[in-house]
């Protein structure tokens, strides 16, 4: 395929209460080559004048490829006109590489409020697709733009909410009033490129996800849009859960780094927030709560996050240095206590840990974790051990999963982690969803070989999750690193990574 290609354009103009607005949407098809990439729609209206419209990624499809959007609308007033017809190119900024998709030099055109506009080797597609549920939907609109020459006979949505184990079938159905009803706009179905839109809805209740594709049946046999070999897949809101040690105080510019976590939380949306190293002024062991460093960071949020957080020993001899968790859910359940021998404050090796319980919407009871644990030759194994007994006792049956996260001082591969491998309870979910083929071998293959497995990786900040969870993986990333967009911010890098309901 090109690196960049258009798939539709959608071109109205709606009459809702007295008001007049032109609404322009494109979809185009872009080959994954690398994540940094900027995507752009240049076009111009009836006055000639050329604009560029920024694209922001949609959703994945199909293999290394992903569908990326860009939107306008608007308002005629006796100021401003509508941009009518419309002609357009399609522009992507890759690797150094500079790609246009212009048609052949010929450029795309949009007439005013002729609806949809279908590239030319595309016979069928679906419309409108929202990769995300909303909190409490349960149906989901399907629209579907069907080249109306091959003639449509029966459009269709075959779908899942458990991986493919059983399916259903839904009906779409043609409205040739569609336009009209949706926005008054004058734009006919099928319209002058002959494009004709159906309709459905899928009953989805309280489902965490659904897969589906769309089928067409023709005179010709049925013909699928299966988002390009990779099914349509739309789910609620994943579980984000990041640790970070923040290196309690010891960062230049640290008001301005604690800033930095703050919006990287906000805009990747990170439910749930372990930190360690959490400084607070020692003040005669009286501490500075407005100083707490996981305080400062919650109250920069945009929204509001619940705080756990406890102090273990004095850091740096002049910090109360702790643990904290933040998160967006509510705490049913909060506790904190020591995993170490010595619970001395004057003690590096004293080792405190927090836990809290919260209920993920769509997955159930989570207890999660945050820990900071000493070196092997500091109590390491004895305070693991702990750890791993305190969580167990947790994780009963109604536990959807248990997290243990957090700067375990061992590094990937090392006697303390093969220690974790070993109980066969706990597994390295960062591996799980950016090296599946290496957790394989460690975590359910007992591979011997650990430590040459995981030579390149230097890690010692995790997130374990117990085995019989009920969750998995899908997504992990290292965030906070010299040539990332939040730069760095500790000296310790921190983890992210998303899970969904098995």
């Amino acid at each position: 395929m090109k690196l960049i290609q258009f798939l539709q354009a959608t071109n109205t103009i709606s009459r809702h209460r007295q008001r007049v607005q032109q609404d322009l949407t494109f979809a185009l098809l872009v080959e994954n080559i690398a994540y940094d990439k900027l995507v752009e729609v240049h076009w111009a209206g009836e006055d000639g004048v050329w604009h560029t419209l920024q694209a922001e990624h949609h959703a994945s499809c199909g293999a290394d490829r992903e569908i990326w959007c860009a939107r306008a609308s608007f308002i005629a007033s006796d100021d401003a006109s509508l941009p009518g017809d419309i002609e357009f190119v399609l522009h992507c900024r890759i690797r150094g590489q500079e790609v246009w998709d212009n048609n052949e030099t010929r450029h795309y055109f949009s007439n005013a409020d002729s609806g949809v506009l279908l590239h030319k080797d595309v016979p069928l597609l679906n419309v409108d697709f929202n990769p995300l549920l909303a909190a409490e939907q349960r149906h989901y609109p399907i629209t579907v733009a069907v080249r109306h020459s091959l003639p449509p006979e029966r459009v269709f949505v075959h779908w899942t909410t458990d991986d493919w184990r059983s399916t259903r079938v839904t009906p779409c159905f043609f409205h040739r009033m569609y336009w009209d009803k949706l926005a008054r706009s004058s734009a006919r179905n099928p319209n002058r490129y002959g494009t004709s839109i159906w309709t459905g809805q899928i009953k989805i209740d309280d489902a965490f996800r659904v897969q589906y594709a769309i089928g067409c049946e023709t005179p010709s046999g049925t013909i699928w849009d299966s988002n390009f070999g990779a099914n349509y897949v739309t789910r609620r809101r994943r579980l984000k859960i990041l640790t970070l040690n923040l290196h309690c105080y010891q960062e230049p510019d640290q008001d301005a780094k604690f800033s930095q976590i703050a919006r990287a939380i906000d805009d990747l949306d990170i439910d749930v927030v372990c930190l360690q190293e959490v400084g607070e002024p020692w003040n005669n062991g009286g501490g500075d709560w407005n100083a707490n460093a996981a305080k400062i960071i919650r109250d920069r949020l945009s929204q509001y996050y619940h705080l756990h957080t406890d102090w273990s020993h004095i850091g740096f001899d002049r910090y109360r240095e702790g643990i904290a968790v933040l998160s967006r859910y509510g705490f049913l359940a909060a506790d904190a206590g020591y995993v170490s021998s010595s619970q001395s404050i004057k003690s590096i090796d004293s080792r405190k840990v927090v836990m809290v319980q919260v209920n993920v919407p769509y997955m159930g009871l989570v207890n999660v974790f945050s820990a900071h644990l000493s070196w092997p030759s500091g109590g390491f194994f004895e305070q693991f051990e702990r750890l791993r007994s305190w969580a167990n006792e947790k994780h009963g049956g109604n536990i959807a999963a248990t997290f243990l996260c957090g700067d375990f001082n061992i590094k990937a591969g090392s006697d303390g982690y093969q220690a974790v491998v070993r109980t066969r309870e706990y597994e390295d979910q960062y591996l799980a969803a950016t090296s599946h083929r290496v957790f394989e071998k460690i975590f359910r293959d007992q591979s011997p070989n650990v430590e040459r497995r995981l030579a390149p990786d230097g890690r010692i900040d995790f997130i374990f999750m117990q085995r019989n969870s009920s969750l998995h993986a899908v997504a992990a990333r290292e965030l906070f690193t010299d040539n990332g967009y939040y730069g760095r911010v500790s000296d310790h890098t921190g983890y992210c990574v998303e899970f969904e309901p098995n």
